[in-house]
């Protein structure tokens, strides 16, 4: 079994080859922060063709890699333990954002400066974490987002690009922090940021939470441009995986702004109702007939608007009343 493994291991390896100048450039780059502890966690689900020779690599950085098994299948667990990680099992899959909670609570015991996160699939070029965790080892950043868009150096099919458009729109819209790439999961972390992060979303809406999570504990936040490639079929539906992250975003945005989620929408219906109603007026005042329809539709529009907005009102100050008791000011 033992020989099975590290004979997979071998040809994995080969998969994802080291760039060798790549290499000497990260090295240099890393200079001076040697006796920084670096602490990579990939989340992973039946990854086991990759996660061997996305660990390998990451070993010239660091010899604090987790792998979190997130309910896999197949032989992911025994390859990334066989590779050197220490493997953190969950029985049945309970989605990445569950995944990272549990990374990221084993990494508080081990009191890292810096926590990287890399997809376990082999999209992430590795060599390049030194360039992702550099603005937190400079303090000049608490979650830094490696974005495949902040230089065009990948080849992304279009479908994933206008997804992603538009999930950095309703993100950034919602945090009020600009992201390029909402849905990197090729992420560092400061020491300060692990203290305080902790995830509400199950599945991958976790990356837009972090934009919700950094405006809440105002953390600072910096991009890097990362290379991506995809060297696999997606394992889920485009479609579906699209679908469920704008409904965790959507879910996330109602949890952590309520007064925007049901504000905006409300306030739109009282302006609806208002004008419905000044056409209702408009008829009757032109044609001596009461416009029953119109009346009620703008009676219906302005009071399902302003329960929306108080709704919107109450549940922006019991959140603040709770994050005050929770995270009391000065």
């Amino acid at each position: 079994m033992v020989a099975g493994i590290n004979n997979q291991l071998d040809s994995l390896a080969a998969v994802l080859p080291i760039n060798a100048e790549a290499s000497e450039t990260n090295f240099s780059i890393l200079d001076g922060f040697v006796n920084h502890k670096i602490v990579v966690l990939i989340p992973a689900h039946n990854e086991e063709r990759f996660i061997g020779s996305v660990i390998i690599k990451a070993r010239k950085y660091t010899d604090t890699i987790i792998v979190i098994d997130d309910g896999s299948t197949d032989g992911t667990a025994e390859v990334a333990e066989a590779a050197g990680a220490e493997v953190l099992r969950h029985e049945v899959n309970q989605g990445k954002g569950v995944a990272l909670n549990t990374g990221f609570s084993r990494a508080r015991v081990l009191n890292p400066c810096v926590v990287v996160t890399i997809d376990g699939d082999g999209q992430h070029m590795v060599d390049e974490i030194p360039q992702v965790i550099l603005p937190v080892l400079n303090d000049c950043a608490d979650i830094v987002v490696g974005s495949r868009y902040l230089e065009m150096k990948s080849e992304v099919p279009i479908h994933r690009v206008w997804g992603h458009r538009i999930f950095n729109f309703v993100s950034t819209q919602a945090s009020g922090i600009p992201i390029t790439d909402s849905q990197s999961g090729f992420r560092a972390f400061s020491s300060r940021a692990l203290s305080v992060i902790n995830f509400s979303s199950n599945g991958f809406s976790v990356e837009s939470e972090m934009q919700l999570l950094a405006r809440e504990h105002h953390l600072r936040v910096d991009e890097v441009s990362i290379t991506i490639q995809y060297l696999d079929k997606p394992k889920r539906s485009v479609i579906t995986q699209g679908m469920a992250v704008m409904t965790g975003i959507l879910r996330l945005v109602g949890q952590y702004r309520p007064l925007l989620f049901f504000g905006v929408p409300g306030s739109a219906l009282i302006v609806v109702g208002l004008v419905w109603g000044l056409l209702g007026i408009d008829i009757y005042r032109r044609f001596q007939t009461y416009p029953f329809g119109s009346i009620f539709g703008s009676t219906l529009a302005v009071t399902l608007g302003a329960l929306a907005v108080f709704t919107g009102v109450v549940l922006h100050s019991v959140r603040g009343l709770l994050l005050d008791l929770v995270h009391p000011r000065g």
